[in-house]
């Protein structure tokens, strides 16, 4: 026989107050002020989630760690990047917190993984580069996996690109035009490496120009040719989507300037980075009737019978073109080194290096690629390089007489020398990158 307790309430013995009433079909466990617990082991069901998490104060996690159902998690990312694993096999209504400890995932991004199901509805770990991030994330079913609820947005959740960079001297800095883009400036090797892809719903492509180093400037007996500025070519929307990891950055230094025979400069060297490369400067020609070599932009023409032998600009040729041809000799004067917008010019006194071409995506508008000018003979001075980093010619003051070096990270031509002085240095290259973040 089943034994029954029928009754309507049940009141504390102290104060006669309700601990359990029945009015109706409405059931009130304790009165007001009551804290109602369950016995420690027990469990509950019917009564559904409320949202929130219990976070772990005394437990911040500083490495990789699975996450259990119910709980929040402060997450210290100050010394490097790592993983939350959530929870395998979770069940509809699971519940897991956690918040940016340290105001660091931008600088070392936490890694949702996901652990077999999905996150926002797709197969994939991601990334949260936020500072600052803070997100309440509930398993919903097998479509959509595990959804942002409390303090937080999709736009957080993998919608943008995030990357870092390595290499000396190479920089990942908010752009200063825009506090929704990164800008990542390599002005060495390094790698750019992709931690999260980002998606349609937000951004999964970089931009990036691409500039080689310039070409050396060429020497003579009595003046030299201006080198070539290194090829100049941009990405306008490279996509990342679906191919997060790590893509080598070459950098190329600048070509160096003659200092004897052959009396041309030497062409600078390569930039390249997702599969796209800039042919480094041509070097300018010499007195010794060798001509200017081609390159991305290429030097001027040596001082000879052939005032035609100049370097060929877009070698290899690209489209659009990286680079123009160096300026054609006129008697006993030397051709500047092309540059990325123009072609070398000849002159009287030398020929001027052609101009480069400008661009805003460091976040303020700058010339690359000029060519170098030629060294020059005549009161007028010292033969202009072109803008954009190209170097001038040398001019007949003995203070003068050295050609100008390219100015580096611009890929500017080195200027040409007078008389029997050493021709410049190319400038080194530079490639930039930039995406949206947030």
């Amino acid at each position: 026989m089943t034994s029954k307790i029928k009754v309507d309430n049940i009141n504390k013995v102290s104060d006669d107050s309700n601990i359990i009433n029945k009015c109706g079909t409405t059931i009130t466990l304790g009165a007001s002020g009551d804290t109602i617990n369950l016995a420690s082991g027990a469990s509950q069901s019917g009564f559904g989630r409320t949202g929130t998490v219990d976070w772990q104060t005394g437990d911040i996690k500083t490495g990789t760690f699975t996450a259990v159902n119910g709980k929040g998690y402060f997450c210290n990312t100050t010394a490097s990047s790592f993983n939350l694993t959530l929870p395998s096999s979770p069940s509809a209504g699971d519940i897991v917190g956690l918040k940016d400890y340290a105001n660091t995932f931008e600088t070392y991004p936490l890694t949702l993984d996901r652990n077999g199901s999905n996150i926002n509805g797709d197969a994939s770990n991601f990334n949260l580069g936020t500072s600052g991030t803070a997100l309440t994330l509930v398993y919903v079913d097998g479509s959509k996996g595990w959804l942002i609820t409390d303090e937080g947005s999709n736009s957080l959740l993998g919608k943008f690109v995030s990357a870092t960079v390595s290499g000396t001297c190479n920089t990942l800095v908010t752009a200063p035009d825009c506090a929704n883009y990164k800008v990542a400036t390599f002005k060495n090797p390094g790698t750019f490496t992709v931690t999260c892809a980002g998606n349609a719903g937000g951004s999964n492509t970089v931009e990036a120009m691409i500039v080689a180093g310039g070409g050396g400037g060429g020497r003579g007996c009595s003046h030299g040719s201006g080198g070539g500025a290194g090829g100049y070519r941009t990405i306008a929307a490279q996509s990342v989507s679906g191919s997060p990891g790590a893509y080598t950055v070459t950098v190329g230094g600048g070509g160096a300037g003659s200092t004897g025979s052959p009396k041309s400069g030497v062409q600078g060297c390569t930039a390249s980075v997702f599969c796209t490369a800039s042919a480094g400067g041509g070097g300018g020609g010499g007195w010794d009737n060798t001509g200017g070599n081609a390159g991305g932009s290429g030097g001027g023409s040596a001082c000879s019978p052939n005032p035609t032998n100049v370097g060929a600009g877009n070698t290899p040729p690209t489209v659009p073109s990286q680079g123009n041809p160096g300026g054609p000799n006129t008697p006993n004067r030397m051709g500047g080194g092309g540059g990325a917008g123009a072609a070398g010019t000849a002159g009287s006194a030398g020929g001027t290096g052609g101009v480069g071409l400008s661009n805003d995506i460091s976040g303020s508008t700058t010339f690359y690629a000029g060519g170098g000018g030629a060294g020059g003979s005549l009161p007028a001075g010292r033969s202009s390089g072109g803008n954009g980093g190209g170097g001038c010619g040398g001019g007949p003051s003995p203070s003068d007489r050295p050609g100008i070096a390219g100015t580096a990270f611009t890929g500017g031509g080195g200027g040409g020398s007078y008389n029997t002085e050493n021709g410049a240095a190319g400038g080194s290259g530079i490639i930039i990158i930039r995406y949206q973040f947030q």
